[in-house]
């Protein structure tokens, strides 16, 4: 059952990760480390690693917080984040090509959660703990539909291929489930209310 939380095993943070088992901790340092492996938690780690204000050891600092359930030791935190990258990851070691990014957790969570949903035979959000690895199992087993539509679309866009008819026709008329939103500093936000409000006094 998704909702069952689960004993889960130690194992190595960069040795062979047994998948067919959902982990609950991980052996840093000869002692076992609980951590919240549920979807909504791991969103939330994912939300802070997109804010672009945030430096990067302050983001690591966050998510090391919300991820295990007792402060980790300066000397161990180096292997917890590497954990922490492998176990966003899905227990695989590959981080992707780097390539153009076509999604965003935020962004795309009503069609995310839709397909989710679908795969998963339930509302997700109304149980009580759901392993992020299951919920990624789930979000793999989206078929056809508006997040595939709107994937498809955005990867044609940044290779510059010719979108079809049809996807012409559906960029026309959802601009903003498609068109990714750029997210800006605090000082590049306040950069553009500048520049809106000479732009508004000149045109006034």
């Amino acid at each position: 059952m998704c909702a069952a939380a689960g004993s889960g095993s130690p194992f190595p943070a960069a040795g062979a990760l047994n998948l067919w088992e959902l982990p609950q901790k991980v052996k840093l340092g000869g002692k076992d480390w609980e951590f919240s492996g549920d979807f909504r938690n791991i969103l939330l780690i994912l939300s802070y690693f997109q804010k672009p204000e945030f430096p990067d050891f302050l983001r690591w600092q966050i998510a090391l917080a919300l991820f295990y359930k007792e402060p980790i030791p300066p000397q161990l935190q180096p292997e917890a984040m590497e954990y922490l990258a492998l176990f966003i990851n899905g227990g695989r070691l590959d981080r992707g090509t780097g390539g153009q990014r076509l999604l965003d957790w935020q962004q795309d969570a009503p069609l995310i959660l839709a397909g989710v949903n679908q795969a998963a035979g339930q509302e997700v959000r109304a149980l009580p703990f759901c392993h992020w690895w299951t919920f990624l199992s789930y979000f793999h087993a989206i078929g056809e539909g508006p997040l595939a539509t709107v994937v498809s679309i955005r990867k044609k866009l940044s290779q510059g291929k010719k979108l079809e008819p049809w996807e012409k026709d559906y960029y026309r008329e959802n601009p903003a489930l498609v068109d990714l939103k750029k997210t800006y500093t605090r000082q590049e936000e306040q950069e553009r209310e500048r520049l809106l409000r000479l732009l508004e006094g000149k045109g006034g």
